[in-house]
């Protein structure tokens, strides 16, 4: 099991605003920032479902552009997750629905974030 995983943008200021918006459908929401005299300057903070940070934002140069899914409980939060990563600047990269190529029940829409990282809202379970 993973405890915690993030992506390394080249503007942390961009990446907050985006990322606020874009997870907010899912429950996530800035849990902790990491103050920059410990950073070096540089923008760090932690994302998640309260009480737990598990999706990290490090400002710096991205070395190579990750695929990040975010588990959804609902078709309906897919789809918000989706127009709300759209709404905040994100690049379309995958509509929402249904991906029986990857196995039955599987309803997922993709986005580029800021820097190009493919940011996906999944659920696993979705009946048509």
């Amino acid at each position: 099991m993973i405890d915690h995983t993030g992506v390394c943008v080249r503007d942390g200021a961009v990446s907050r605003a985006f990322y606020e918006k874009a997870l907010a459908p899912l429950g996530y929401a800035v849990l902790m920032d990491i103050p920059k005299e410990a950073t070096g300057g540089r923008v760090v903070f932690g994302m998640g479902v309260p009480p737990s940070a598990d999706f990290w934002v490090q400002e710096g140069e991205p070395l190579q552009k990750v695929h990040i899914a975010f588990r959804a409980d609902s078709r309906e939060v897919v789809d918000a997750f989706h127009a709300a990563a759209l709404a905040a600047g994100g690049v379309d990269n995958g509509a929402p629905g249904p991906r029986p190529q990857y196995h039955p029940g599987y309803y997922g829409a993709f986005v580029l974030d800021p820097d190009g990282h493919n940011i996906e809202a999944v659920i696993h379970s979705y009946q048509p």
